[in-house]
Parts: C-alpha cells; structure tokens; sequence
C-alpha cells in the first residue's frame, strides 16, 4: 500500500471523521479514556476513519480495527501535566519507520504556536514529515495557536489558526487540525490557507449532543473537511451515537437534526 492509498483510507473522497485518544499519555485518568477497548470498539461501529492514538495503544489496540473501515494513526508528540512550565513542549517520542509494524498508517505530530518552544517543535514537526515522507505514510499535523508568545496580526479575526493551518502544510502535512473560531465568515479564511483538508477540534467535553453537531455542520459549511475530535466524543455519554452523528454529517451530509434523529441523540 502506498501513501496515496493510505491516504485515501483515511480521508475517503477528501473528507474524514478522526478521533483522537492520545490523551492518556498527558494526563491521566481522563473521563471516557479508563476503558480504551470499549471506546475503540465503539469508535469502529460507528464507522470513524480514523482514530489517533499514541504508539503504544495502537500496538495493543490496532487488531480491534482489522477488517473494518477504521484505520489507526501513531501521534508521536508527548508532553504531561507534571512538567511544570515545560508543559508545552511536546517531544517526538518515536520515528515513521514504527508506524506500519505497530498497526498503524500515518504519523501524527504536534507544535504549540506562540510557545517558548516553538522553533524546537517546528524542527521536530519537520524531521517526522521528512521520516515520514520515505516510508510512504500520511503526515498529520496538529498545530495550536494557544503560546504566551502568539503574535496575532491587525485585523487576523482568525486569532492565527489560519496561519496555524499554512505552518502544517508549509512542513508537509498532508492534513491539519484547527481550532472552530465561533463563525463561518472567520473559519473560512483558515479553511482557504492551505490546499489540504482542515479537520475541526472539538475542545473540552460538554456532553451537549446539538451543540457539538451544531459547530461541526458550521464548519463543513464554513469549508471544513471533517473533525478531529477527541473529548467530545470519547467521554460523551453515547459514544457510538455521536461518532455515528459525525460520520453522517462528514459524509452523508446530513442536517443537524438527520442526525441526531437517525442516531437516537
């Protein structure tokens, strides 16, 4: 398989509903996450494209997706809550050429924009890209607007996630994470900076089934590709329900309350 087969598994016809849970490695217990086999499996018959997890739950978990729709991607990048004001700086904790053996089809990898350690990630975002490029693997790149250091510009009502979304594809993401921006007229300038397609966060969990599918049907409107969105989905009281509702929505289109309707939320 190569990376444009990959890369059409993950992102059928361009578009993808991704779910990452890689927060464990971060900050443990986290609500949703302490029965990772029963969310993946959730997560799988709900028909996700994609499920981003840290190398070691992929090794342990990748089996759960064989013969299914649902491929899995290794997120390199590491920090925890323990590390004080370093807390920011996401390490590489792996290299691409683990990806396939542990179950795997595509890195992931992260830089906080504005923090002090930017250049550090950058370097590091750049080096997996490059890893990545010669094992023939998808590059996906979750870039935060969120240091003490952003420098927003005059008039930039996208509060730097479309520059956020450019830095991904200037170092060779061939898809980007951004944050929602609270409308349609803002997010579409992120979702115009870069010829490869945006995935949505989700940000904290709210459990609130409508507002999630609301803001997501915002942003495929606004030029959205689909969602990479972890809290609100994998600690929502439904799991299976409102990753069907996403799905749905990415790729059938369907209206908020088709949705909801069809997925019992």
């Amino acid at each position: 398989m190569d990376k444009a087969t990959r890369l059409k598994s993950l992102l059928p016809n361009g578009r993808g509903v991704w779910i990452p849970i890689d927060h464990g490695a971060s900050d443990f217990p986290v609500e949703g996450l302490t029965d990772t086999k029963n969310v993946i499996r959730a997560l799988v018959r709900a028909g996700v494209d994609a499920i981003v997890a840290q190398k070691g739950v992929v090794s342990h978990y990748s089996h759960l997706c064989e013969d299914s729709g649902t491929d899995m991607v290794v997120h390199f990048s590491v920090s925890t809550r323990h590390a004080g004001p370093d807390s920011a700086n996401k390490v590489l904790v792996g290299n691409a050429d683990e990806v396939l053996k542990r179950g795997g089809i595509g890195v992931s990898c992260q830089v906080n924009m504005g923090s002090p350690n930017e250049a550090i990630m950058v370097e590091r975002m750049g080096q997996m890209s490059r890893d990545a490029l010669h094992h023939d693997l998808p590059m996906f790149g979750m870039v935060y607007a969120r240091g003490e250091n952003l420098s927003i510009m005059e008039g930039d009502d996208t509060n730097a996630n479309a520059h956020a979304v450019r830095l991904a594809f200037e170092l060779g993401c061939d898809a980007a994470k951004t944050t929602w921006t609270g409308d349609e007229e803002s997010f579409r300038k992120i979702s115009a900076a870069a010829p490869i397609p945006v995935l949505v966060a989700g940000g904290p969990s709210t459990g609130n089934s409508f507002e999630i599918l609301t803001m997501v049907r915002s942003a495929l409107d606004a030029g959205a590709s689909g969602v990479c969105m972890g809290r609100q989905v994998f600690a929502h009281p439904n799991v299976e329900a409102i990753a069907k509702a996403l799905v749905m929505l990415v790729h059938g289109n369907s209206s908020v309350q088709q949705a909801m309707d069809a997925c019992g939320l």
